[in-house]
């Protein structure tokens, strides 16, 4: 790749950004179809998001990747916020139309064009998840809009009282609920009845070079699980976490991260080049760099 005065900038603004994979999702994408475009990482300090996002009219930036923190704090310096966005109040994506900043999330469409990777489609299924903080609401809202039948929703502090559930409840007229993750009798019947059991939660997760938390799951009773279960982590570092693997020796069908890893970002990349991302090309990549990290 070749960065000269006409080279297109893009990139991520996250703390921390260094070990971010979309560095690699993008710059592989714009090689393999020779488009001159560039994209960085940007560490953004606490208390300089507002001048960050300046500086993408300022650079012309194409848009930008908004990961944690930012992704609520980011609205209110944008001049238009899409309705799925402004509904789980996340953005994971500003498009730069000549100094205007439009603000998208891609997360919900990531999972579930993962899921139909698979033949997995969830009108009038019922699904447990794990976790409610960070993906699980733009996932929660995904699968409303998918028709699913039931919400199960087991988190630390077991309060079934937020506002942007709240309003995806009564948008959607669906049935989710939010019960304590200590509960393990109500989990274990919730789990037993699902049709599908997501992860959202860091537990497992690679965390930079600290491989500690890879022995750990939030379920590790076999009798959870069932062949017919679906088991979902949001984790994609390491490729198979211990609650995947315990639920692959139950039989149970396993996907990882790592396609709603690549399809969110193949949304921002078709918003900012109106091309489509190679995403089985850039899959093979990321399994091999994840594989070679872990070595």
């Amino acid at each position: 790749m070749i960065i000269n005065s006409k080279t297109i900038l893009t990139g991520l603004f996250a703390n921390p950004a260094r070990y971010s994979l979309s560095p690699i999702i993008h710059n592989s994408s714009f090689k393999k179809l020779g488009l001159n475009y560039t994209y960085l990482s940007f560490e953004v300090e606490n208390n300089n998001l507002e001048n960050a996002i300046n500086s993408i009219r300022a650079l012309s930036m194409r848009g930008v990747n908004i990961s944690m923190p930012y992704k609520s704090e980011v609205i209110k310096y944008l001049d238009f916020v899409d309705e799925t966005a402004n509904l789980i109040q996340s953005v994971n994506t500003i498009v730069n139309d000549n100094g205007y900043l439009k603000g998208y999330s891609s997360d919900g469409y990531g999972f579930i064009k993962s899921l139909e990777d698979e033949n997995i489609f969830l009108n009038s299924k019922k699904a447990t998840i794990l976790g409610l903080g960070g993906a699980s609401y733009s996932i929660i809202l995904a699968m409303c809009f998918e028709n699913i039948k039931e919400i199960n929703i087991f988190s630390r502090s077991g309060k079934s009282f937020t506002i942007i559930l709240d309003n995806i409840k009564n948008k959607y007229n669906k049935e989710i609920l939010v019960h304590s993750l200590y509960d393990r009798e109500l989990l274990k019947k919730s789990v037993l009845s699902s049709d599908i059991l997501i992860n959202t939660t860091p537990v497992g997760m690679i965390k930079g070079v600290n491989k500690d938390n890879l022995e750990y799951s939030l379920i590790e009773d076999k009798s959870f699980f069932r062949e017919e279960l679906i088991v979902y982590d949001c984790i994609y570092n390491p490729i198979e976490t211990k609650l995947l693997r315990i639920a692959k020796e139950c039989n149970c069908k396993t996907i990882n991260g790592l396609g709603m890893l690549i399809h969110q970002g193949a949304l921002s990349f078709n918003m900012w080049t109106n091309y489509d991302m190679p995403t089985d090309y850039i899959k093979d990549i990321l399994k091999n760099n994840i594989y070679e990290k872990n070595c």
